[in-house]
């Protein structure tokens, strides 16, 4: 279940050891807002706002409306403070958000009353004076029966990128991306390369697609760690996925959620549970983006599903 997957993913830039813009000559990672954002509970995927004055991001600490919930914190001179949760959580899982880059939309997940399957892809509006508009579900073009999760849009928003065990596919969940026809999001196709008989989820891509980084595992009820992955693309597919440098990225370890910083776009965030700095079950840190060497060409070829 979904829920087993969440327990289990069980400061900003001051709380590193070294700080410096886009990543470079800090040290391999940093814990992202200690004891606000990262808790002694489990926080999962954090997105921040174009504008960097905002981090949303999952978490089961107390105080929401359901127990797995949305949660924000503002930056306030220099530091994530002032965490509370969103208006758009229900007594449902709400999950997985994801600012897009012109910061008009946030995207999220859950499995709410209404919606038309386990899981569903919500969006809401983002308002001029930092509020939300009601949430939406996508809509059939994505959402099925099964569970989709961890949306994220490409840059100009023309295409989502979304995980699902609902389309059958090449394993459990899959990796899929739809395109923005002028009024929805439809017609899914596999990310070309990446999909196994294993599970793959929660991506982020980097380069505007030139390369992504993605979960894979052999079981995403919890029973099997998660790891992180990169994959370059030849102008056609992503090739050879090769496992994050990262640590605590390791074979026995449960790290996933990366999420490109759109204000920092040289910075990923990602959860996982390091040995040092720790706060709670799963922590969201920071890194510097790995390198991009692939091609243009993949996002528009899963229009055409290249196999």
């Amino acid at each position: 279940m979904r829920h087993a997957r969440v327990w289990l993913r069980t400061s900003v830039l001051l709380a590193w050891a070294v700080a410096s813009p886009a990543g470079a000559g800090l040290n391999e990672y940093g814990i992202e807002g200690m004891g606000v954002v990262s808790t002694a509970h489990s926080e999962v995927r954090a997105s921040v706002s174009p504008d960097g004055r905002r981090i949303v991001w999952g978490s089961d600490r107390p105080g929401g409306a359901g127990g797995r919930d949305l949660w924000q914190a503002t930056l306030v001179d220099g530091r994530w403070q002032n965490p509370q949760p969103l208006p758009l959580n229900t007594a449902a899982t709400d999950f997985d958000p994801h600012f897009s880059a012109d910061g008009r939309w946030l995207l999220f997940f859950s499995d709410r009353p209404g919606g038309r399957g386990k899981d569903d892809l919500y969006r809401a509006a983002v308002l001029p004076d930092g509020g939300f508009g009601p949430a939406e579900n996508l809509g059939a073009g994505v959402n099925t029966a099964g569970r989709e999760w961890a949306p994220t849009l490409s840059r100009d928003g023309r295409h989502l990128l979304f995980a699902s065990d609902g389309r059958g596919g090449a394993g459990g969940q899959d990796l899929w991306i739809a395109r923005w026809n002028g009024q929805a999001f439809v017609d899914p196709r596999p990310v070309p390369g990446l999909n196994t008989a294993a599970d793959e989820f929660d991506a982020a891509w980097l380069g505007d697609g030139r390369a992504i980084v993605f979960t894979r595992s052999q079981s995403v009820d919890g029973d099997k760690p998660f790891r992180l992955y990169i994959a370059q693309c030849d102008g056609q597919r992503y090739g050879d996925a090769v496992p994050l440098k990262l640590s605590f990225n390791t074979e026995e370890n449960f790290t996933f959620g990366p999420s490109l910083d759109w204000s920092k776009p040289g910075e990923l965030l990602l959860n996982g549970t390091a040995k040092s700095p720790k706060a709670g079950r799963q922590d969201i840190y920071r890194m510097a983006a790995p390198a991009v060497t692939g091609k243009d060409g993949c996002i528009g070829n899963a229009d055409r599903e290249v196999k």
